[in-house]
C-alpha cells in the first residue's frame, strides 16, 4: 500500500523513515493544538500527552532532538475568565437541542482556540501545528502567517466526527450539524500539509468519502503508550476486564449478554467494567434483566486502571467503530490475551489464535464459547498472553513509534530550509 507518494511504508503498511531522515530534519518549534481540555480520559488526549511526555524525555541528539521547544495550546490557553459564560451555554442549550450544543461546543472551542494560535504564530516564524482534529487543524490554517508554518493533521476519528456526533444520539444523520460537520472536514483535509492516520483501516474509512484527500502527503502511524510497571503488582482481580467510556458505540450490552450467555452453559465468570458515560444506567438496568448483575463491577473511571490490569485473566473489547483502540494496546502492554471482534483496525493490533483470539459480535453463545475456550485452556491462554507482551514492546511502544511520528510529522516541511 502506498502510503504517502514520497514515504516509505513496511511490511504492516506502517510508515518507515527512509535511511538518514531523521538527520535531515530541522530544528523547529512543535505546537500540539487541539479543541479538548488539556487533560482528559479520551484516546487523543493520550496520543498527545504520551507524545509530549517523550519529547520531554528525550535528549538531544535523538529524532525528538529535531524539535526546538514542544507546546500544546488548547481552548484554554485563552481567554481567562471569558470561557466560563461561552463554554458553559452550551449546557443550556443541549437542554432545548443537543445538535445545538454540539455546535456551539464546537463553535466556541474553535473561536478560543484560534485566539490561541494567533498569539503564538506571530511570535514564531517556522513551525509545525499538529492538529487533533479538523477543528484545530482550520484553526491552524486560518492563523497561520504562511506555507512556512505547517499543518499537520492526526485522524483519530471514525470516517467522519460527523457520525462520532451521530453515534453518541446528539447529532441527526444528515441534519443540518451533521452536513456541516462534513462540509469542514471536505475542506480542511486536502489542504493540510500532511495526515497522520492511526490505523490503515482509518485510512481507507476517510478516503472512501473524501478521495480528495489521497494527494496530501501522509503515512500511517499507531498509536502508543509508554511501559507501565505498577508500583506494587495487584493480586487476583478477576476473570475479564474492559475499559472504555459508557457509550453506545462501545457496545458494553453485548458483553453482558456473552456474561449470560456462558451462565447458561453453568460458567459465571465475571467481569470488571472501567470507564463513566451516559449508559451506565441503562446498563445497569440490562445486567439485572440477564441474571448477571453480580457479575459486573462498574468501577467507574479510575486513574489507577493501569496498574490493576495485571490481576485480570482476559481483556475483553466489544466496540464496533474504533479508529484504533489503545485500550487494547495498554492491556497487550500489561500481558492481557485479548479477545474482541473482527472489526475495523483491531485486527491491526492483534492475531488471532497468537496474541487473542476473535469474537463474533453478532452471536452471544458462538461468543461465549470462544471466551470459554480461552478461559479453560490454561497453557493457551498462557501462551497469548506472551505473546501479547511481545507484541506490544515490538509495535506499541512510545520508543518504538514516537520517532516514527515525529519523522514524518516534522519531515512535511521542505528540505531545502
Amino acid at each position: 500500500m502506498d502510503l504517502t507518494g514520497t514515504s516509505p511504508a513496511d511490511e504492516r503498511g506502517r510508515y518507515r523513515p527512509a535511511d538518514g531522515t531523521r538527520t535531515a530534519l530541522p530544528r523547529v518549534p512543535l505546537v500540539v493544538a487541539t479543541t479538548l481540555r488539556p487533560e482528559g480520559i479520551t484516546g487523543v488526549h493520550t496520543h498527545f500527552t504520551q507524545l509530549l511526555a517523550h519529547l520531554a524525555r528525550t535528549a538531544p541528539g535523538t529524532a525528538a532532538g529535531t524539535v526546538a521547544g514542544a507546546t500544546l495550546l488548547t481552548p484554554f490557553s485563552w481567554g481567562g475568565p471569558l470561557r466560563v459564560p461561552t463554554f458553559g451555554l452550551r449546557f443550556a442549550l443541549d437542554r432545548v437541542s443537543p445538535a445545538a450544543g454540539v455546535a456551539w461546543y464546537r463553535a466556541g472551542h474553535e473561536a478560543f482556540l484560534r485566539r490561541a494560535l494567533r498569539r503564538y504564530l506571530r511570535s514564531h516564524g517556522d513551525c509545525v501545528v499538529y492538529a487533533q482534529c479538523p477543528l484545530s487543524a482550520r484553526a491552524a490554517l486560518r492563523e497561520r502567517l504562511g506555507p512556512h508554518q505547517l499543518v499537520v493533521l492526526a485522524v483519530h476519528f471514525r470516517v467522519s466526527q460527523a457520525d462520532e456526533w451521530a453515534d453518541k444520539g446528539l447529532v441527526p444523520r444528515e441534519g443540518r450539524v451533521f452536513r456541516g460537520i462534513r462540509d469542514l472536514e471536505r475542506a480542511v483535509l486536502p489542504r493540510v500539509d500532511g495526515l497522520v492516520y492511526v490505523s490503515r483501516w482509518a485510512r481507507s474509512a476517510v478516503l472512501d468519502w473524501l478521495p480528495e484527500a489521497a494527494g496530501v502527503p501522509s503515512a500511517v502511524v499507531d498509536n502508543f503508550v509508554t511501559p507501565h510497571a505498577p508500583a506494587t503488582p495487584p493480586g487476583p482481580l478477576g476473570d475479564l476486564v474492559t475499559v472504555g467510556n459508557l457509550e453506545t458505540v462501545k457496545n458494553h450490552r453485548y458483553l453482558l449478554e456473552v456474561l449470560a450467555a456462558a451462565a447458561a452453559r453453568g460458567r459465571r465468570v465475571r467481569l470488571d467494567v472501567y470507564g463513566e458515560g451516559p449508559e451506565r444506567v441503562a446498563l445497569e438496568r440490562r445486567a439485572q434483566q440477564l441474571g448477571v448483575a453480580d457479575l459486573v463491577r462498574w468501577n467507574g473511571f479510575r486513574r489507577d486502571v493501569r496498574d490493576r490490569l495485571p490481576g485480570y485473566r482476559l481483556y475483553v473489547h466489544a466496540s464496533y467503530s474504533e479508529s484504533s483502540s489503545l485500550a487494547i494496546m495498554e492491556a497487550m502492554a500489561a500481558g492481557l490475551p485479548v479477545v474482541a471482534g473482527d472489526t475495523g483496525p483491531l485486527t491491526e493490533l492483534f492475531d488471532d489464535g497468537v496474541e487473542g483470539r476473535l469474537w463474533p459480535l453478532d452471536d452471544a453463545a458462538a461468543a461465549a464459547g470462544v471466551l470459554l475456550g480461552l478461559l479453560d485452556d490454561e497453557p493457551a491462554r498462557e501462551r497469548a498472553a506472551r505473546s501479547a507482551q511481545r507484541r506490544f514492546d515490538r509495535d506499541f511502544t512510545t520508543a518504538a513509534v514516537a520517532p516514527r511520528l515525529l519523522d514524518f510529522v516534522l519531515g512535511v516541511l521542505p528540505r531545502d530550509r
